[in-house]
């Protein structure tokens, strides 16, 4: 089967290197393609409900001192900076369901954004963490939460700053599943610790 015209295809990437969605093709299996390399949400209705944690982290930098200044007293013409952002980045990871083509909609259980200023850089760091119980993991809610808080941010800024930066958006934990836990560095633990 030819995959002239799929969109994976098309931006150089091979259906056979992604395995096509299939593990016994030798390739790395994608989750979100079927055998024939076209995108499927994924069904997970035989999987067992689990509680669910995933924690994200992202930064955006200021090229202003005065908007920066702006953001440590807090205010501006569109009111209370951070506060507006964690309701904008709580509000999303709500959302994402709907943001993201092939996400499950989940009921989230718990949802939380906290910031940090790095006065010297100019940078406002934004952590998440979400929790659920079900059939999949929370972590592109997480990473949703961080993106928006960090785009409402800027939105209250960009009158001021349209050379802010947002980078380094990523996932540093997710717990619960299958899979079990897995932390930033790559590595993979056991859902519960081994006994002694």
């Amino acid at each position: 089967m030819s995959n002239k015209g799929h969109p994976i295809a098309d931006c150089g990437l091979r259906i056979a290197d992604c395995g096509g969605g299939n593990p016994k093709s030798g390739g790395v299996a994608l989750s979100h393609l079927d055998q024939d390399g076209s995108a499927r949400m994924v069904d997970v209705t035989q999987k067992a409900e689990t509680k669910r944690r995933a924690k994200a982290r992202g930064r955006i930098t200021f090229s202003s001192e005065e908007s920066w200044e702006g953001l440590k007293q807090g205010q501006t013409k569109k009111g209370d900076i951070l506060t507006v952002a964690k309701i904008g980045g709580i509000g999303a990871a709500k959302r994402t369901g709907t943001l993201i083509p092939l996400c499950h909609p989940l009921s989230l259980t718990g949802i939380d954004i906290s910031f940090s200023l790095d006065d010297p850089s100019r940078t406002v760091l934004i952590e998440s963490e979400a929790h659920c119980t079900g059939r999949t993991g929370v972590e592109m809610e997480a990473l949703t939460a961080v993106a928006v808080a960090a785009l409402t941010i800027y939105d209250m800024c960009k009158a001021v700053d349209k050379g802010m930066v947002i980078s380094d958006i990523r996932l540093i934990e997710k717990a619960g599943g299958r899979s079990g836990r897995w932390g930033g560095n790559g590595s993979s633990f056991p859902s519960s610790p081994s006994p002694p």
